[in-house]
């Protein structure tokens, strides 16, 4: 089954900013397009909008005025359902309530041929509960565009569990025909994308929750140590604190209040005053002309360390030797010791996060994983109340001789980026032993959906099979509530590969 023939028209029902962006995909891509709004007026109003953006495209020497005026004879404000009767595909985009959009389907269904595809674009509701009331759910699939659907690429094709196969072959097709990248995956709460970027959020409200750090030194260590585009606090920000607090409680009560998805009261406490980011002025930051920038915790210049002695090879952040050598810091490797740490020449030891805590050893200072230690430009150290003032202010040194702007937290196991991508690589192998998707398409949409600088199953690769399993089994050990404990999927991963390599 290929994509939708360009003379089958396209319907868009409920007109809101989703609604107009999927039309204006379909409407550029060359289908005749049918918006409908219950709204009297609504429709022709979103038409009007529709045709100053592509004004806007053509400013921008986008599309030529030729092209968009074929585009704008090709659209249509329809009055009622019944103008929809020989549409190929309608896709709703109305509000996101389970009765609504089942209403609608029904009476979509009475209206269309019975080869027409029926679509939502529902974000946070179940593709088979929504098509459940249909007499003819097999031709029933979710077509999940990111938000603004004209220029994010991906669009997850959900099937639900009445979805035929034909089905959702189809509208993958014609979401690639439309100029999109589109992953398939089965109807769970979340899907793909709103599913695995829960730890994204949910480790750095927790780490605030501790005290360890303050919103701007979490969000600064997520960029410019994790290479994410934008830290959590920033981009829930601009998404909505409403929003984003929904769809993470939408998840959680999907997956029966699962505790490796509960919201956080804090955000909860910001969503009740009403700060719900930049749409009211203030969130976790305040916005505005008069507003004064929040600057992440940096620490004051300190003296690099004389030499430092390497035992082992550090694992994920064995590129710190050539770093600290290039610096002009010796490194004396201890070839009889088979640790992957640092000692320093106060005595104390410099220890790549693993999900243990500072306090639990005489003289530790942890460091957060990077994705590129080499370009990363800000280090996060975890030290405890416990350890040694001189093995901090000499780890503090040796990062600042590296380059980079150095943030100390408190004793944070698991610091920020490391139990953020460990959460994260643990959904991901849950998810596809599951059957929800593929690794390639979980990886697809983790970089195009939410811009993670590496999908779930590269970091894995990146890190070593078994990384992620060990530091949150040790998370675990800390927190038995259940938030940190390795998936059954994660840990046969792991298993597995260790007995490849002979460990008992």
């Amino acid at each position: 089954m290929t994509a939708l023939d360009l003379s089958s028209p396209v319907a868009v029902v409920g007109t809101g900013t989703m609604g107009q962006g999927i039309a204006q995909v379909a409407l550029v891509a060359g289908h005749h397009v049918r918006l409908f709004d219950a709204v009297p007026g609504r429709a022709r109003e979103a038409a009007d909008a529709i045709g100053a953006r592509l004004d806007r495209l053509v400013e921008k020497d986008r599309m030529t005025a030729a092209d968009r005026d074929t585009a704008r004879g090709r659209l249509h404000a329809a009055g009622s359902l019944g103008e929809l009767a020989d549409c190929s595909l309608v896709v709703e985009a109305v509000l996101e309530r389970l009765d609504v959009k089942q209403e609608l389907l029904r009476a979509l269904e009475d209206v269309v041929d019975d080869d027409c595809l029926l679509a939502t674009n529902t974000s946070s509701l179940s593709v088979t509960a929504i098509g459940g009331v249909l007499r003819n759910p097999g031709r029933f699939v979710g077509l999940h565009f990111f938000n603004p659907a004209p220029l994010l690429p991906l669009v997850e094709v959900v099937s639900g569990f009445a979805t035929d196969v034909t089905s959702a072959t189809r509208a993958y097709e014609m979401a690639r025909a439309w100029g999109k990248t589109p992953v398939a995956c089965a109807d769970t709460p979340g899907f793909i994308v709103n599913r695995l970027a829960r730890p994204f959020y949910a480790e750095a409200f927790a780490a605030y929750e501790a005290q360890s750090a303050d919103p701007a030194t979490i969000d600064a260590v997520l960029r410019e140590c994790g290479g994410f585009r934008m830290g959590a606090f920033e981009l829930t920000d601009l998404i909505g604190q409403d929003v984003n607090e929904a769809v993470t409680h939408s998840v959680w009560q999907a997956f029966f209040q699962d505790v490796r998805f509960t919201p956080s009261l804090a955000q909860r406490r910001l969503v009740e005053s009403g700060r719900l980011g930049r749409k009211t002025g203030q969130g976790w930051y305040e916005y505005g002309d008069d507003a004064e920038r929040a600057e992440p915790h940096t620490a004051e210049k300190a003296q690099a360390p004389a030499y430092v002695v390497a035992e082992g090879d550090l694992g994920p952040a064995s590129d710190l030797l050539a770093l600290i050598r290039e610096a002009g810091i010796p490194v004396r490797e201890d070839e009889e010791d088979h640790g992957t740490r640092l000692v320093l020449p106060s005595g104390g030891q410099l220890v790549l996060a693993d999900g243990q805590t500072s306090v639990e050893f005489r003289d530790v200072v942890y460091f957060d994983l990077a994705l590129d230690y080499r370009r990363a430009t800000r280090m996060a150290l975890s030290a405890s109340q416990d350890t040694q003032p001189q093995t901090l202010t000499e780890a503090i040194g040796l990062f600042q001789a590296l380059g980079k702007d150095v943030s100390v937290l408190g004793d944070a196991p698991g610091m920020i980026v490391a139990r953020t991508v460990a959460r994260i690589v643990d959904l991901a192998h849950d998810a596809v032993a599951k059957g929800v998707a593929t690794e390639e398409d979980v990886d697809t949409a983790m970089r195009l959906g939410v811009n993670y600088p590496l999908g779930p199953f590269e970091w894995s690769r990146r890190l070593g099979r078994s990384w992620a399993h060990e530091i949150l089994d040790e998370l675990h050990q800390r927190d038995p509530s259940g938030r940190y404990a390795p998936s059954l999927a994660l840990y046969r991963h792991a298993y597995a590969t260790d007995k490849r390599e002979g460990t008992p």
